[in-house]
């Protein structure tokens, strides 16, 4: 019995993971700075399709030659969806990742930029 409840748990926590991020506006673009620790390029992908962003990542399963005692480190696949409003230019969208740290730019659409007028003398 305790075997089952053991699969079941590791079953539980290899289910899907929500990502911690933080996301803030500077000078003409949106960032999405989020944690990903364990994911490599080649495991992350992300989608736009209409309006949404869906951001997954699959962080590969540690081997073990032994049954866990404690284990703290969750096992599973980060996934996340973001939902793009009209300001951002969905043809911009960049992304970069740097130790467990992916880096999302979403650029705004040249017409809602902020734009500083020129003030004229005559």
């Amino acid at each position: 019995m305790a075997d089952k409840d053991v699969v079941e748990r590791q079953e539980r926590e290899t289910r899907q993971i929500r990502p911690m991020y933080s996301i803030h506006e500077n000078k003409g673009n949106v960032t999405i700075i989020m944690e990903m620790p364990g994911v490599q390029k080649e495991d992350l992908a992300i989608h736009v399709e209409a309006n949404e962003m869906r951001v997954r990542g699959r962080r590969k399963q540690e081997g073990s030659s032994g049954a866990y005692l404690i284990r703290e480190r969750r096992q599973g696949d980060y996934s996340q969806t973001f939902t793009l409003d009209d300001t951002i230019d969905q043809n911009r969208i960049d992304a970069s990742l740097e130790k467990g740290i992916l880096t999302i730019t979403l650029n705004l659409k040249e017409e809602v930029k902020p734009k500083l007028i020129e003030i004229k003398t005559k």
